[in-house]
């Protein structure tokens, strides 16, 4: 089974021949490795490259250990640079190679060498990606299977596709096992083999029973507002666990450097400033956030939340949760101070939406609350709500649009609709 993954296909297709070293970065088994062996590579020949000036080099293959050797390295890729026609290097898993950056940088005044690398998040991140390179390597984050490319090789309907989706999640693995077996074994395998062995190795951590106790939290109250304060209080009375509050921030940075979770601050609308805590976590797949919780906890409304969170970072925005306060009289005259969140603002150069996340909008109680904190927004960028169920776009009367979470996935210019 194939997944056509042509976003990012795209955005590699645009930085060819920039001049700079191509980092493919994101959380581990999103794909990395198949989209720049298999679908990049593919792509190459069919527009004409001669495979002799495609050179793969995976790293993670036994047969290739001479080659994380630096300067084996530099003396394989030169011998695969026959002519002076462009030759692409395509190398998986380069960190495991010593002073790899000294490797990569060789060939950045040669002309006709275009590097693509990818490198997992052990020791590969986004920092080190800007300090590392310093302006001569150019990240491209891969997220796990969008809906739309989930559905792509689905045989489900959109309402049983997407409660599937939302309760496994898109890493490309999951989707090919058909048994529910499967997903589960293989989505809880990957915290143990994967991503907190991962950490530890990068981080020297010799206990990771309280990485693991964070994570558990984390999962339990995703999309809720939190700081390593309220974590350490958490500890403190539910798991009868002392632990400090900068050791609580260093593992969520740990969680959030793993590509594993994503952080959204509070942005202040009115005051256009941003609030440094609390701030909201969100897992980069709602499967892996599910497995951890051994299924139990299946609230649709917060994992609708996580699913349109992660939809918005993959088509490239920066997303903070937004704060409107406002400022009311009570009935006895006295002024009183409200604070609305907002579940989503997000950026793209001049584009700018808020976005509330709805489950279901049963009442006109429930409509009032989703729309409340919109409504107090003084400016005229358009302010959205998606709800989980189909229906047909609408605005009401206070130009507030509502559309639904199956829309909003799957249509490219769903936002501007």
């Amino acid at each position: 089974m194939e997944i056509k993954r042509d976003l990012y296909l795209n955005r590699i297709i645009e930085s060819r021949h920039n001049g700079l070293i191509k980092i493919i970065t994101g959380v581990r088994r999103a794909g990395k490795s198949y989209l720049l062996f298999k679908i990049f590579s593919d792509w190459l020949m069919e527009s004409g490259i001669d495979s002799n000036h495609i050179i793969k080099i995976d790293l993670e293959d036994r047969r290739n250990k001479n080659l994380r050797n630096p300067d084996n390295l530099l003396e394989y890729i030169d011998s695969k640079i026959s002519d002076e026609k462009m030759h692409y290097i395509l190398i998986d898993e380069v960190q495991l190679v010593d002073e790899f950056e000294d490797v990569l940088n060789s060939y950045l005044k040669i002309a006709n060498v275009d590097i693509y690398v990818t490198g997992s998040n052990a020791r590969f991140l986004s920092k080190d990606v800007i300090t590392t390179f310093r302006g001569r390597g150019e990240e491209i984050k891969i997220y796990p299977l969008s809906f739309s490319e989930f559905i792509s090789v689905s045989d489900k309907n959109l309402e049983l596709a997407l409660d599937e989706y939302m309760t496994f999640g898109g890493l490309p693995q999951v989707v090919e096992y058909h048994s529910i077996e499967r997903k589960i074994e293989y989505l809880k395998a990957q915290f143990t083999q994967t991503y907190i062995k991962d950490i530890k190795e990068r981080y020297k951590i010799r206990n990771d029973e309280e990485l693991e106790i964070l994570i558990d939290i984390l999962s339990s109250s995703v999309g809720s507002l939190t700081n390593p304060s309220k974590l350490a209080n958490t500890f403190s009375t539910e798991k009868r666990e002392n632990l400090s509050d900068k050791t609580i921030k260093n593992y969520l940075d740990y969680l959030c450097d793993s590509f594993l979770v994503e952080k959204a601050q509070r942005y202040d609308v009115k005051g256009k400033k941003y609030i440094d805590t609390p701030s909201k976590y969100y897992f980069v797949d709602t499967g892996l956030r599910n497995a951890r919780l051994n299924f139990r906890q299946l609230d649709k409304g917060h994992i609708l939340e996580n699913v349109i969170f992660n939809e918005l970072l993959i088509r490239g925005f920066n997303v903070d949760v937004g704060v409107v306060p406002v400022v009311k009289r009570d009935q006895e005259g006295k002024q009183k101070r409200i604070t609305y969140e907002i579940d989503f603002v997000c950026n793209k150069g001049n584009q700018k939406y808020y976005i509330q996340s709805a489950y279901r909008m049963e009442t006109d109680d429930k409509v009032i609350q989703e729309e409340n904190s919109l409504r107090n927004i003084n400016d005229s960028f358009k302010k959205i709500i998606v709800v989980g169920f189909p229906c047909l776009l609408q605005r009401d009367n206070n130009g507030i649009t509502i559309i639904s979470i199956f829309d909003f996935l799957l249509k490219e210019n769903s936002l501007e609709l």
